[in-house]
């Protein structure tokens, strides 16, 4: 069987119409890395919105003890939201039982853009592993992972998390993997590059230098470069909501 495996460095990259067979999007720093803790921690899901308003009358809907408002942009958690975007925040006590209404900078544009795919994950470094596994099972012919980048400009830590991914896949399986775009050849360069310390290509990037200086986030850069932590496989379950898997 083959595998073509391509990869697109934020939203506005997607080619017009193309919906993939399987989507993994990725936002290293930091909202596909909350995702995954959130969901691991036991958040009963999380619903993405680009859009504020959008986000504000779904989460209407809930009981507000049932309910947290999680948003940033700029790096910074928006007013009148429970949480920022932060992985270290999403806590058990915090998150447990609850759905997270999520709007950030980047992350959840990408994950509207491929909304329709037949199959959508999120990836993060501490899933790494986990993603790559559900995607061997589903024996999957066509995989698309989508960066966020920042405000649609090139993301280097979601290009080595590309690349990690895409190099797992390449040694844990026997079927033929075609890698289809230059973006995909350059990820799995990054990946090569920094693949022994992964927190030092977070913190030499140009989004992780930009949160380096709007405040403390040594726990945000650790926690989003840990490799292979965690197993769970957030999983869309209907249009723009995540549920553990």
């Amino acid at each position: 069987m083959m595998m073509e495996l391509s990869y697109f460095h934020a939203a506005g990259d997607v080619p017009d119409g193309f919906v993939p067979e399987t989507a993994v999007v990725v936002d290293v720093l930091r909202a596909t890395t909350t995702i995954a803790w959130a969901l691991h921690n036991g958040a009963e899901a999380i619903e993405t919105f680009a859009d504020l308003d959008e986000l504000q009358k779904s989460s209407s809907s809930w009981e507000p003890a049932l309910r947290l408002l999680v948003g940033e942009r700029g790096g910074q958690r928006l007013k009148g939201f429970d949480l920022g975007n932060s992985p270290v925040d999403v806590v058990p006590e915090l998150v447990s039982g609850k759905r997270l209404f999520m709007s950030t900078t980047n992350g959840t544009r990408s994950l509207q853009a491929v909304r329709n795919a037949s199959k959508l994950y999120t990836l993060s470094l501490p899933n790494r592993k986990a993603v790559a596994q559900r995607l061997l099972n589903d024996q999957t012919k066509q995989l698309c992972i989508l960066g966020s980048g920042w405000e649609g400009a090139y993301s280097l830590e979601d290009s080595l998390a590309a690349g990690s991914l895409a190099a797992f896949l390449i040694e844990n399986t026997t079927n033929s993997i075609n890698v289809v775009n230059d973006e995909l050849t350059a990820a799995l360069t990054v990946w090569d590059r920094w693949k022994n310390d992964c927190e030092d290509c977070l913190r030499i990037a140009s989004h992780g230098r930009r949160l380096a200086s709007i405040g403390d986030h040594d726990n945000d850069f650790k926690c989003c470069a840990s490799l292979d932590k965690l197993n769970v496989v957030p999983t869309q379950v209907a249009p723009g909501v995540l549920s553990a898997s």
